[in-house]
């Protein structure tokens, strides 16, 4: 690992006290560094920008030392357009709460029916009465997840499971409730209090919009930067402080419970040892991101709508668009993003970067993926047998074999593994997640 973590040092020659560029918070300026000065080569670049076209990316932007160095824009979607931050909005409402709390607006341990009254829950009064701001920001309401509609806010959705703070859980609808405690106890509506706090000192546009039981995020890709900006320089804009209390802030991005050590206040966190998945209760080994600097935390969304911050690079990058897959948090892509720009730095021995392959146009197939028994394979050669081999993350060899349509995956612990398939001369790697 300290292998790895100084091939990062040098592979960005990070500066520990490089100044922070801020741009204006009017009118389009924004200072760029030109990716010669960083030693990136244009054909890495374009190999980036390429991989991101074909994942169906509208947006990209990565900022070192607060100043653009790569900003992209797909298919119609420019500086100007709006788009959906998804669940990477959770971490602009963990931001809120943390102002809020910091004007003494509210404390995070303070039970939510504080706000939202007795009865906002299906639950007992007593179990109700557990449920704290802080188990709304940690995912661990203890209220059931594997509800109908995870989303729904109703009293009726919002089921006991167990005690509050006994399992952690990625679960929207108490997530969402957030919003209606910040706007009782600040009285004020969601939309003005984000204004006044963010978009007059940092220039942010953008606005929650509701749709169906959520209150969704929008903004330009840029605004979406400026925010990522705002959180590696620890809620401090410029000189201007906006979230000024330190304890909450490193709490928001470091673990906050020990069910899922990867998980912040709604922020997903690199480095740690274990890291768990929504919908699933698996707990699995290793780095999230394992291409990425182990102090990176980002804001993950559905559909990859991602935030990433490394502040051991002085960087910040944010990627907008449609679905890379079909998961709820699509990290598997964020780090395949990660991995491209690993690759960015002419002098890097491309034989030591892992290939990516683009899976969007091939027949072969692997499902479901996560798995937790079998996954199932479909290829042009119908029944013919082909030859597999699945790999662990260190690159160790745990199994090969032959198959038409199964490979097991029932005797390996949850992690994620690489299965690489090889049908006549095609050779194709996926990563699976073993829950």
């Amino acid at each position: 690992m300290k292998k790895y973590l100084n091939y990062l040092l040098f592979l960005f020659s990070f500066d520990s006290v490089a100044q922070l560029y801020f741009p204006p918070t009017t009118g389009n300026s924004w200072e760029t560094i030109s990716p010669s000065e960083l030693n990136w080569c244009e054909d890495s670049i374009d190999q980036l920008y390429d991989f991101l076209d074909d994942n169906n990316t509208k947006a990209f932007i990565l900022l070192k030392d607060g100043k653009i160095v790569l900003e992209k824009y797909f298919d119609d979607h420019t500086e100007n357009s709006n788009w959906y931050w998804a669940s990477a909005g959770k971490a602009l409402s963990s931001f809120l709460v943390g102002i809020a709390q910091q004007e003494g607006a509210l404390d995070i341990t303070d039970p939510t029916s504080e706000y939202l009254g007795e009865g906002w829950t299906s639950c007992t009064k007593e179990q109700e009465d557990q449920i704290t701001i802080w188990h709304q920001l940690t995912m661990t309401t203890g209220l059931d997840d594997e509800m109908d509609d995870i989303f729904c806010t109703d009293p009726q959705c919002l089921v006991y499971k167990t005690d509050a703070g006994q399992r952690w859980a990625y679960h929207n609808g108490p997530y969402t409730l957030l919003d209606e405690v910040l706007e009782a106890a600040t009285s004020n509506s969601l939309n003005p209090y984000a204004r006044i706090k963010l978009r007059n000192t940092t220039g942010m546009d953008g606005a929650f919009i509701p749709s169906g039981h959520n209150n969704v995020f929008y903004s330009t890709a840029r605004s979406m930067a400026r925010f990522g900006l705002l959180i590696l320089n620890k809620g401090n804009w410029d000189g201007t402080p906006i979230l000024s209390d330190s304890q909450y802030f490193d709490e928001m991005t470091q673990t906050s419970q020990e069910l899922n050590l990867a998980y912040g206040y709604l922020w997903w966190l690199n480095g740690k040892g274990s890291f768990m998945t929504p919908r699933s209760q698996a707990v699995i080994a290793g780095y999230m991101n394992p291409n990425a600097p182990e102090d990176m935390y980002a804001a993950l969304g559905k559909n990859g709508q991602f935030i990433n911050v490394a502040p051991s690079q002085n960087m910040v990058w944010i990627r907008m668009g449609e679905a890379p897959d079909d998961s709820l948090v699509p990290f598997l892509f964020n780090d395949d993003i990660w991995k491209m720009v690993n690759a960015l730095n002419c002098e890097e021995d491309e034989e030591t970067l892992l290939a990516i392959d683009d899976h969007k146009d091939l027949s072969i197939t692997l499902y479901p993926n996560p798995t937790s028994d079998y996954l199932n394979l479909t290829h042009p050669t119908g029944e013919k047998l082909v030859d597999y081999r699945i790999h662990n993350l260190t690159g160790q060899l745990l199994h090969t074999g032959r198959t038409s349509k199964q490979i097991p995956f029932g005797p390996f612990k949850p992690g994620i593994y690489t299965v690489t398939i090889n049908v006549g001369d095609e050779v194709r790697r996926f990563r699976i997640i073993k829950r």
